[in-house]
């Protein structure tokens, strides 16, 4: 049974840029970031950032894009199972952006590698807690 569901997706943000001037090899380097945020009607909202740059000369060629998901969430689920479920269901879109983006800007399609997120820690911060406020 799946704790969520994605209702809708959209493309938030797309930077893109390409300075290859002569035949180069690259180097590919990815960073991903995710954040969730909750409201009390069972839904949440996933925002993730995937970048894909040259490790050695980033200004060569680098592609950024921000996809933001609505999700429902099963009301008896953990956030850090939320987090995780919802970044594999959103992951795909990002990913398919950026090879989409290459491939039609005259470049050989960028592939962007999985992410194992079920081996990462997930860090939670309880902004109330932060600020001294209780649920």
């Amino acid at each position: 049974m799946n704790l969520t569901q994605l209702k809708a997706y959209k493309v938030k943000d797309v930077v893109f840029s390409n300075n290859i001037t002569a035949k180069v090899q690259l180097h590919f380097n990815n960073k991903v970031s995710y954040n969730v945020r909750y409201d009390n009607n069972g839904m949440c909202e996933g925002t993730m950032t995937v970048e894909v740059f040259d490790k050695n000369q980033p200004d060569v060629l680098n592609v950024k894009v921000t996809v933001c998901g609505v999700f429902s969430v099963s009301p008896d689920a953990k956030k850090e199972l939320v987090h995780v479920e919802t970044f594999k269901e959103l992951f795909p879109y990002a990913k398919a952006l950026i090879t989409t983006l290459s491939a039609t800007a005259g470049i050989p399609p960028i592939i962007v590698q999985n992410v194992d997120i079920d081996s990462q820690d997930i860090y939670r911060f309880d902004m109330n807690a932060i600020k001294g406020e209780t649920e």
